[in-house]
């Protein structure tokens, strides 16, 4: 029999898992037992560290070799790639871009940063991720096909793409969402930054949409201090996504000529080193984090009215951050567990704000966001560091 909700008990059980020897346990913190001091000593030898360099060559190559995706260019961080991965998949000033709603800012700000419209999609239970289904019933009902593309027939803008994020490293029901992207002759561009070492259907994120975008900040399951990267299998695209990030610069022995508006993309080598050693040990992280998620799983599984987070039965995930998940009757107790776990030193957080409920976004267009808003209300996420 189960044991009956309360928050203290939940805060027990979560004691119960994690070390009991550290007086503060983070969110998410990095771990460095490898080769990265040895590289990055190298790399600073050399003095090769910024954006060229022997380690920036060989972390894309390593990168391409582990996902499976023929072409990495590395960047300055996440955000940077996706801004770039949207400005390749074409998307255009006063286009409109369809974002799940519970997502970080970064995929909503990179709509932005082309000068189109975020339009906000619901997510699911099942993935946390966009609900597919729900997208193309909603496309039924609100867009017109044209030999152009797709448009938004409230609005009268174009409909360029589809930015799924992969949430907490849990891949999104990729398959049924290309089909509603053939079907309305969309885009599709992932958001992979939490999701390195998941996969759907036993391929990597990121395999899936034309373009897509990695994230190696500080707290991932793999970092460069901060950095992340462009994925695509097709060679056009990232001979372009390689041009762009390096200030559009035609190769020349001195003179300096360009012949786009380009950015100062490229990620650092002193960066690069650093990612080396840390895609070494890659599957050790994995191995370790999916053991902590089996491990909340079970302790959680006695308790009424809340339940860890687990992947989707066509997914292997990462596991980047733990989801604990409340009860919709006992989501008002989510501020309590969040300010006792925080005050012993035990960090956990809700999920993002929805992106709707920001001021710069509460007027762009959205369909029935139901499901977002219960998720949030009912997310924790858990301390999820490799070592723990």
């Amino acid at each position: 029999m189960k044991k009956e909700f309360d928050p203290k008990t939940i805060i027990q059980t979560l004691q119960g898992v994690l070390p009991r020897e550290q007086k503060s346990i983070a969110l998410h913190e990095p771990l460095f037992k490898g080769n990265e001091w040895n590289y990055v000593k190298k790399c600073l030898d050399s003095g090769w560290v910024s954006s060229t360099g022997k380690d920036v060559d060989r972390f894309e190559k390593q990168l391409a070799e582990y996902s499976g995706i023929k072409h990495v260019i590395a960047v300055v961080n996440g955000t940077a790639a996706l801004h770039i991965c949207l400005q390749l998949a074409g998307v255009t000033s006063g286009d409109e871009v369809l974002v799940p709603a519970l997502t970080f800012i970064a995929t909503t700000n990179a709509v932005s940063y082309c000068g189109a419209v975020p339009h906000f999609a619901d997510n699911e239970e099942r993935t946390l991720g966009l609900d597919p289904f729900k997208l193309g019933d909603y496309l039924r009902e609100i867009s017109e096909l044209r030999t152009e593309g797709c448009f938004n027939k409230k609005s009268g803008r174009r409909i360029k793409a589809v930015l799924p994020m992969h949430t907490f490293g849990h891949p999104v029901d990729i398959d049924p969402l290309m089909e509603v992207c053939q079907r309305y002759k969309l885009m599709l561009v992932e958001d992979a930054a939490e999701s390195l070492g998941s996969l759907y259907k036993g391929y990597h994120t990121g395999c899936w949409g034309r373009l897509s975008a990695l994230s190696f900040n500080g707290n991932k399951i793999v970092t460069t201090g901060g950095g992340g990267a462009i994925l695509t299998n097709e060679s056009s695209l990232a001979v372009l996504a390689r041009h762009l990030t390096t200030q559009a610069k035609l190769p020349h022995a001195w003179s300096f000529n360009h012949d786009m508006v380009g950015y100062n993309y490229r990620m650092p080598n002193i960066n690069a080193a650093l990612g080396c050693a840390q895609l070494e040990q890659l599957p050790e992280f994995i191995k370790q984090k999916r053991s902590l998620a089996v491990r909340y799983q079970e302790a959680f599984a006695d308790l009424k009215g809340v339940k860890a987070f687990k992947e989707a039965d066509f997914a292997r995930s990462n596991y980047w951050l733990n989801v604990l998940l409340l009860d919709e009757e006992y989501s008002a107790a989510r501020d309590t567990i969040l300010e006792l776990t925080n005050k012993l030193g035990i960090m956990t957080r809700p999920a993002w704000t929805l992106m709707h409920q920001l001021p710069m976004y509460q007027y762009c267009p959205r369909m029935d966001l139901s499901t977002a808003e219960n998720l949030e209300r009912r997310i924790i996420n858990l301390p999820s560091s490799a070592f723990l």
